[in-house]
């Protein structure tokens, strides 16, 4: 119970600030999170799993993080040319996004999936997806399979 709680003292802070950023950062977009965010959160969950002591769960929740990873590998390795910045393209006639297929990432597989969208569509569908794979996470840790991971 006291892993539990320090982890909640550490992430209800945390999501509070998430959700003001969300704010400042839905379509159209007022601000820019950039490395800083990015770093401050990851940190905030690494400490979380691992002083929390359920780091395997935490890698549940990234599911989507595992997939644009294995996806974007052949680009990070070299084995496949990597664009500097790997976004996608916009459409100035449709005002839409089209994904690149020589662009390896999340990002762009949604959109060659998908088709072109606007992008709140595009930050939409990813959003679900995220929610969808933590409830994924869930399903597996409190499932039968989780016996094959976890001690308990």
């Amino acid at each position: 119970k006291t892993l539990l709680l320090f982890s909640v003292f550490f992430l209800v802070p945390f999501i509070f600030t998430c959700l003001a950023l969300l704010k400042w950062n839905w379509y159209p977009s007022k601000v820019f999170v950039g490395d800083t965010f990015t770093y401050f959160a990851g940190m905030t969950f690494a400490v979380v799993g691992v002083l929390g002591h359920f780091s395997k769960t935490l890698l549940l929740f990234f599911i989507p993080q595992l997939i644009n990873f294995a996806y974007s590998l052949p680009q990070l390795l070299g084995f496949v040319k990597c664009a500097r910045h790997r976004l996608p393209k916009y459409n100035t006639q449709t005002q839409l996004l089209e994904g690149q297929s020589e662009h390896m990432n999340l990002v762009n597989l949604t959109l060659r999936m998908t088709g072109p969208m606007s992008e709140r569509s595009l930050c939409i569908v990813l959003l679900v997806f995220q929610v969808f794979c933590c409830g994924l996470g869930f399903a597996i840790r409190y499932s039968r399979v989780a016996e094959l991971f976890y001690e308990n």
